[in-house]
């Protein structure tokens, strides 16, 4: 009948010898003599055996940590325990959402990089030009939360918290720190507390204001002002704070700038006798000018972008509207130095209708384009700025090959400074009223330089 026996003892028992052969292995050693009784003769006699265990050494997780200029760099080795932990970055466990923000993996191990101003580190301290902040990680084990692993790295992150203007303005930035974990940002206050922070939030509060404001103090050094303030929580409410939490130290933040008192610049300038006084020089450019289709003569009412396209009878006229918005200088006026119709939006296309040559109307054209006075009204504040004239049907279909189609008009304006006008269109509308070479229909190119035009929606004509 065999018989089967179980010796059962732990590795740190006396009879049980530890040897290290090599680096990270552990042989238990374990030598045994069996006594044994044979029967029925009752024969002792005995048996001896030597049992060896080989482990591998259990190596934890190291953790090890450094900074640059803006963030921490969290380096975890698992070595040779595998990821078997869960990841405590700060006050919150490290999961898939903040994983995929701030975790790199590697070759058996993993760097988290977070930048040092994260809700997930804590301020430790304020300075003039610097802010020092710390990250703790924890490794825990995930069955029953113990810490297998604690680390903690606190660095010194330079930061210009207070900038100096020399328009004399100051701004300066306030951080809420780990020895004032009840404080309230919103609720700080310069000297005066009546200057609150111009934006806050639970961890910051930012600060705008003058030198010779919020109770901003000036004393002079040698050649130098120093503008001097405090950054603190009004007197009744730091009592108030101090009495809910009595670990709860007094936050107080000095700002100061330095402004040079007396100093001596040097600029050297040349000058010419002048032969005339000085006048604005006509010119082209990009200004925000508009063209719109009035309902009628009265030019009060106007279509609107929705209301294209607009249909219109060959009989009926078309009352056009060109306004520089952008300009309340009553010295510069608009003119209208040539104005076409297309039958679609490209201005360059053929055929090609003149209405206006060189600011006058188009001699060759026998419904010719007819200018309309514009006076200041409730809406026009300076007629100068516009323009208005009005176009028969006819003038498009006496070409067109359809009886029926759509038209747009397009116009080139020019700019110019009314007390000085330099000739050309600038000098007034239809300049070249007695000009007998002015165009006629169809010309190849009548303005070369585009600089400044409007073009109307799209018209339908039947």
């Amino acid at each position: 009948m065999a018989q089967m026996y179980f010796v059962s003892l732990i590795y740190s028992s006396v009879s049980i010898i530890l040897r290290r052969a090599e680096q990270g292995v552990s042989t238990f050693t374990l030598q045994l003599i069996y006594g044994l009784v044979v029967f029925p003769e009752y024969a002792p006699f005995s048996h001896s055996a030597i049992v060896d265990a080989v482990l591998l050494d259990i190596v934890p997780p190291s953790v090890t940590g450094n900074c640059d200029q803006e963030n921490f760099h969290i380096t975890v080795d698992y070595r040779n325990q595998g990821p078997f932990f869960v990841v405590l970055v700060g006050q919150r466990l490290l999961n898939h959402e903040l994983a995929q923000q701030y975790l790199t993996e590697g070759d058996g191990d993993f760097t988290i990089t977070l930048p040092f101003s994260s809700p997930d580190a804590v301020f430790e301290s304020v300075h003039s030009s610097s802010v020092r902040s710390r990250l703790d990680v924890a490794l825990l084990n995930p069955y029953n939360n113990m810490t297998i692993k604690y680390f903690s790295l606190a660095c010194s992150f330079l930061k210009t918290l207070t900038e100096c203007f020399s328009n004399g303005t100051m701004t300066a930035l306030a951080v809420k720190v780990e020895s004032a974990p009840g404080l309230n940002p919103g609720q700080l206050t310069l000297s005066d507390p009546a200057c609150g922070p111009t934006y806050s939030d639970d961890r910051f509060a930012y600060f705008h204001f003058t030198v010779n404001s919020c109770g901003t103090t000036r004393k002079f050094i040698n050649n130098v002002m120093l503008y001097e303030n405090e950054i603190s929580l009004p007197d009744e409410l730091e009592v108030k704070l101090n009495a809910t939490v009595s670990s709860e130290e007094e936050y107080q933040l000095k700002v100061s700038c330095y402004y040079v008192a007396n100093t001596t610049r040097t600029l050297a300038f040349l000058t010419r006798p002048r032969d005339h006084e000085p006048f604005v020089e006509t010119g082209t450019g990009r200004l925000m000018v508009r063209m719109r289709l009035a309902q009628d003569s009265s030019y009060n009412t106007f279509h609107q972008e929705e209301d294209y396209p607009v249909v219109r009878y060959l009989r009926q006229p078309l009352h056009f509207e060109v306004e520089l918005t952008t300009s309340s200088d009553p010295k510069v006026a608009l003119v209208l130095d040539h104005c076409w119709a297309t039958l679609n939006e490209d201005r360059d296309t053929r055929p090609r209708w003149n209405l206006i040559i060189n600011g006058c109307e188009n001699p060759g054209d026998p419904y010719r384009v007819v200018f309309h006075p514009v006076v200041a009204d409730a809406r026009v504040h300076f007629p100068p700025h516009v323009k208005r004239f009005e176009v028969y049907m006819f003038a498009f279909a006496e070409d067109a090959v359809e009886p029926s189609g759509q038209v747009f008009v397009h116009c080139d304006v020019g700019i110019c400074d009314a007390s000085s006008p330099s000739g050309g269109p600038c000098s007034g509308q239809c300049v070249n009223q007695d000009n007998p070479k002015r165009g006629q229909r169809h010309v190849k190119d009548l303005f070369e330089e585009r600089h400044l035009y409007v073009s109307s929606g799209y018209i339908l004509w039947v």
